[in-house]
């Protein structure tokens, strides 16, 4: 199952979650909003528009890593994502 991770190189929930995945052989697209300004771009489309960052937005923090799976499973959680490999 391909994996769309949504982070940043300099965030370290993101970079223990890339390592985890790797631990796994999970295939994997990986979305650096650091490098990135239309990854960025697209991500705070979603960031702005998904029910899932209601909690995000209001504590005022940035949701990732986010992690969106081929069956349309968006999440922030991943063991959700490691449960599904």
């Amino acid at each position: 199952m391909k994996i769309t991770v949504i982070g940043s190189h300099l965030c370290p929930d993101t970079l223990y979650a890339l390592c985890k995945l790797r631990e796994k052989n999970a295939e994997m697209d990986f979305k650096n909003l650091s490098a990135s300004l239309p990854d960025l771009k697209a991500y705070l489309a979603v960031r702005e528009n998904c029910g899932l960052y209601e909690q995000v937005r209001q504590a005022g923090g940035i949701g990732i890593p986010f992690f969106e799976l081929e069956d349309g499973t968006r999440t922030m959680d991943l063991d959700e994502v490691l449960a599904k490999l």
